[in-house]
């Protein structure tokens, strides 16, 4: 079996997910060469409100692909919070991809305390009792080479997340019947990949959205040799009013699933172990060669961790949530000083040649996992180069 060095991150982007805080000046091309195509933010675009791209792209049906459950999974506890099977959705490779994987992680956020995870267990991001049954393959999923010219014919898998942790947890709450098993359901995804060809792989790459794309950082210790990763980001950042809001939830996750022994062992001798959870501080451990995609204002962030209603006391954000048109000079100035922090944060990650970032300014998230911002002719470019021609050259 040959082995590649090739490794993408978060596609979630650094948000990790899975995908974060970082994207606006930062490129990559040549395979090798960083620079700063910016000085200042592009223009702001709100992608997941641009109706009339939507409208004009004309895109062929997605192919759907069934869910398959991880039978042999209950007996290793590897189960969901409620304690049902995990599962991801498969399509076969072929010709010159029969021998290629491409992993992807799906996202979900986490759940930071009892009563959120409980409430977690009944939806799709904690049991598969809710997984819908059929799923669509677009952007680096596609299987058309008109919309995935890289991956279209690989070995194409979306692991569902069930677990509430970034399949990083090993515990479980009995009062509670909740089960932290991310680490156990990744193992065992993994081993019934592996007999169903994935051992034959000549090369693999490892990719995830938001809290998936977060799962990379997590997980690369815990993959076969010959994955490479794609990934997403996040930085620890006050929120509008003052509060670490992304730290708080963190930690709860973090002490909830009794990740501190999970953790990078040398970060968390230098940092307090919640920092450790965070991709800047997680990167640091990470030998495979990485790719970012990531906006520098990634909605999930801004709605969840900068912006969120809980430090918003007097609704001042409120227009600005629903509307970034509508964002004042002195939100804008805030969200760009976010951008700025995020573009500090992967200096050091940047100088490294093996690695490469696509870091654009529009209001999006998860965009390898979009049509729309994958590939097509209205997709972000940067230096007239969209995401899915990023990838492919970075990783070939």
């Amino acid at each position: 079996m040959t082995t590649t060095t090739t490794t993408t991150t978060t596609l979630y982007s650094w948000w990790g997910f899975m995908y974060g805080l970082m994207m606006g000046s930062l490129i990559w091309k040549c395979g090798s060469c960083f620079e700063f195509e910016h000085s200042q933010p592009l223009p702001l675009q709100d992608w997941n409100n641009n109706v009339t791209f939507k409208a004009a792209a004309a895109f062929a049906p997605p192919l759907v692909v069934g869910l398959t459950l991880v039978n042999a999974a209950a007996s290793k506890g590897a189960v969901c919070l409620d304690g049902s099977l995990p599962g991801y959705h498969i399509h076969r490779g072929y010709g010159s991809g029969a021998n290629s994987w491409l992993i992807q992680l799906e996202g979900g956020g986490w759940c930071n305390s009892i009563t959120k995870c409980v409430f977690s267990k009944k939806t799709r991001h904690g049991s598969s009792h809710y997984m819908e049954k059929q799923i669509p393959f677009e952007g680096i999923l596609s299987n058309k080479a008109e919309e995935n010219p890289d991956f279209y014919n690989w070995n194409r898998v979306k692991v569902r997340y069930c677990d509430g942790g970034s399949f990083s947890g090993d515990s479980q709450n009995e009062a509670a019947q909740l089960y932290f098993r991310g680490q156990r359901i990744w193992s065992a995804v993994m081993e019934d990949l592996m007999s169903k060809g994935m051992r034959y792989a000549n090369q693999a790459l490892l990719s995830g959205c938001s809290a998936g794309g977060f799962s990379i950082y997590t997980t690369l210790r815990r993959i076969p040799a010959f994955i490479s990763k794609n990934s997403q980001s996040q930085v620890s950042q006050l929120d509008i009013s003052g509060w670490r809001t992304l730290r708080y939830m963190f930690a709860g996750v973090v002490r909830l699933q009794g990740m501190q022994k999970n953790l990078p062992r040398g970060c968390a001798k230098r940092f307090n172990p919640i920092m450790c959870f965070f991709p800047q501080r997680l990167i640091a451990s990470v030998r495979t060669p990485l790719f970012l995609v990531n906006t520098a204002y990634d909605t999930w962030q801004i709605q969840v961790s900068l912006a969120p209603a809980s430090a918003d006391h007097h609704g001042y954000w409120n227009g600005c949530r629903k509307n970034y048109a509508r964002c004042t000079e002195s939100q804008i100035s805030f969200l760009q000083g976010f951008r700025n922090q995020m573009l500090y944060a992967v200096k050091g990650f940047s100088r490294l040649k093996k690695n490469g970032l696509f870091i654009n300014s529009c209001f999006a998230h998860c965009q390898t996992e979009r049509q729309d911002t994958w590939f097509s002719p209205g997709s972000p470019h940067i230096k007239s180069k969209g995401i899915a021609e990023s990838v492919g050259n970075w990783y070939f």
